[in-house]
């Protein structure tokens, strides 16, 4: 598997990529993936949204989006998996990923949001150093019309870049 860059050249591949996400995951998507606008502006180059490629096909997607304003410091990690190819670690290694994109674009915090009952999501951004840091009862409302808890995790960025310096993987890291 690679992890790259998205570049214009992996449009088409991205739509199949997205054709095969089931409709009940499209329902927590923040983007509307049907439009075509919006894999454009997925694939101009800005450092902030990667692939994973697994023989020529997209299994995997991640970005980085730096909110705004007073909250200009903190990136939005938002991570995608073909749902034939989860459960191998792909979704690791593309969080892991965003912290790299994190501490490029400078940012100090990371936010992710999982719908809570979604324990192994929950499980391994845990795992790679986020913490709960808010809950949302019955934020969600998914495609049958269920209203579901959000939680709210966070990462400082500033503690991945210590644990990188102490490993010696910060001098890699351009």
């Amino acid at each position: 598997m690679e992890i790259r860059e998205i570049e214009p050249r992996d449009e088409s591949a991205i739509v199949r990529f997205l054709h095969r996400v089931p409709d009940g995951d499209r329902t927590f998507f923040k983007e509307d993936v049907e439009d075509p606008a919006v894999v454009q502006a997925w694939t101009r180059p800005d450092g902030a949204h990667a692939i994973a490629v697994v023989d020529e096909d997209v299994v995997g997607y991640v970005a980085v989006a730096r909110l705004h304003g007073w909250s200009r410091h903190v990136g939005e990690v938002r991570v995608i998996v073909d749902p034939d190819h989860r459960g191998r670690g792909i979704g690791r290694a593309l969080a892991r990923h965003a912290v790299l994109t994190a501490l490029n674009h400078g940012l100090a915090k990371m936010v992710v949001e999982v719908v809570a009952d979604q324990e192994s999501t929950v499980g391994m951004f845990r795992s790679l150093g986020f913490e709960p840091e808010a809950l949302l009862v019955d934020h969600v409302r998914d495609q049958s019309g269920e209203l579901r808890d959000l939680m709210v995790l966070a990462h400082s960025v500033h503690e991945s870049w210590g644990a990188l310096q102490a490993s010696g993987v910060a001098d890699r890291v351009s």
